[in-house]
């Protein structure tokens, strides 16, 4: 179970990183000063992602459950419905689609929290850019230092690769922004 949880954890995150990461240099590249819209925007994806995960996650994994448990219930030679075995089953789907469904929305959210913070007056717009996208950089590095040591290996290596996903996100969107 925990194998699955983080994969759906890391890549849904990931996912959910690079969202807020288009949607902030797309409102950055197409000039948009009122914080609104880009909070706005960005918990309408959030929510959309979350949603996704969840019912995309546990349909997923409780299709490949039912096949194990079938599965083993002919090798059995026995029905499994009721049994600890269907209980865990459904269990796993639960959990993985709990993990899938929150994860984008966690790594995601705090890429919005400068333009919240903007529209309480704390931050200037473009000072809400520059911080939204240094949080959406830092978390997807910290997602690869993460697969680093799950994969016991360099950290620095799979955090170096992730944040260069980003990095080259932002790249190519302020270059098609610049045409």
């Amino acid at each position: 179970m925990h194998p699955i949880a983080r994969r759906y954890f890391v890549k849904n995150g990931f996912d959910g990183s690079m969202t807020m990461l288009g949607i902030v240099v797309g409102s950055w590249i197409a000039g948009v000063t009122e914080p609104r819209i880009i909070v706005t925007a960005g918990l309408g994806a959030c929510l959309a992602m979350g949603i996704s995960g969840l019912f995309g996650a546990y349909m997923t994994e409780r299709a490949e459950r039912k096949r194990k448990l079938k599965t083993l219930e002919a090798a059995m030679i026995t029905d499994l419905q009721d049994s600890i075995f269907e209980e865990a089953s459904t269990f796993v789907s639960f959990y993985a689609a709990i993990v899938d469904g929150a994860s984008p929305i966690l790594t995601a959210i705090f890429s919005l929290i400068p333009f919240a913070l903007t529209i309480g007056g704390t931050l200037l717009i473009w000072d809400a850019y520059i911080i939204s996208l240094t949080v959406s950089l830092v978390a997807l590095f910290l997602l690869g230092l993460y697969l680093g040591r799950i994969a016991t290996e360099n950290i620095l290596l799979y955090g170096a690769q992730t944040l260069a996903a980003g990095v080259i996100t932002v790249v190519v969107a302020f270059l098609l922004g610049a045409i």
